[in-house]
């Protein structure tokens, strides 16, 4: 999207041994060791293996001491993106549609993904501060007992929650006063339903958690629980 150049580095977060296999290769002498590897790899399409040429003429071209940057430097951009060149363009061809891509030159890769993906920090503070309610007040018993919970968790299971609530697992750009909902601005909102005896349910739509009104603390972490890690499915209201 930023049309810049890939690295070797790139390649780690999607395929580790390849990107280990990759630094091996940098690292070491090939020649001395006695590795035969050409300009050509071999890919797996519909269980039949083919191979494929890094460059014109690439399986006669041995990879050597001295061209190895090169072989390393087509083979990461061939890796990630094999396969996949012509759904790439369709994808560029609509974001550009939205978005002009010329826009995006403003942009390192880190603002960038932060724009389209959202903040991987989640402030509980922020969260709290921009949260509303509906048959419960700040100052009831289950609400304090939830923000405890919200509190006691890792960053992990804070993701699982916002994720069963929201329908994602990321803060937007500008915290949760941005949150966004089918109808366009729509803050986190904790809802009291039904008994006590039901478990929480969420409105990813409307960012809406209903929360039953539990007589205890051990309660209300049992059942959220219980809902965040167990359940899956979606209706329409």
């Amino acid at each position: 999207m930023l049309n810049k150049k890939l690295i070797m580095k790139d390649i780690e977060s999607i395929d580790p041994e390849y990107y280990n296999s990759l630094m091996w290769i940098k690292d070491n002498n090939i020649e001395e060791c006695g590795l035969e590897m050409y300009f050509c790899v071999d890919f797996e399409v519909l269980g039949e293996i083919k191979p494929h040429e890094l460059k014109p003429g690439g399986s006669e071209l041995k990879v050597t001491e001295e061209n190895k940057e090169e072989y390393i430097e087509i083979v990461c951009e061939w890796r990630m993106s094999r396969g996949i060149e012509e759904q790439t363009k369709s994808f560029l061809e609509g974001f550009n549609e939205v978005v002009p891509l010329e826009w995006l030159q403003y942009f390192d890769e880190r603002e960038l993904e932060l724009m389209l993906c959202g903040m991987q920090v989640i402030d509980v503070d922020d969260w709290q501060r921009h949260s509303i309610y509906r048959h419960y007040t700040k100052n009831s018993k289950q609400i304090q007992w939830f923000w405890q919970f919200v509190r006691s968790m890792d960053h992990e299971k804070r993701s699982r929650l916002l994720q069963f609530v929201c329908g994602t697992c990321r803060v937007p750009v500008g915290g949760f006063a941005e949150l966004m909902g089918s109808n366009g601005a729509q803050r986190f909102c904790v809802e009291k339903v039904g008994k006590d005896s039901w478990l929480p349910r969420s409105h990813t739509c409307f960012n809406r958690l209903d929360l039953p009104p539990y007589k205890s603390y051990d309660q209300l972490v049992e059942k959220l629980n219980f809902a965040i890690e167990e359940t899956e499915g979606f209706g329409l209201e």
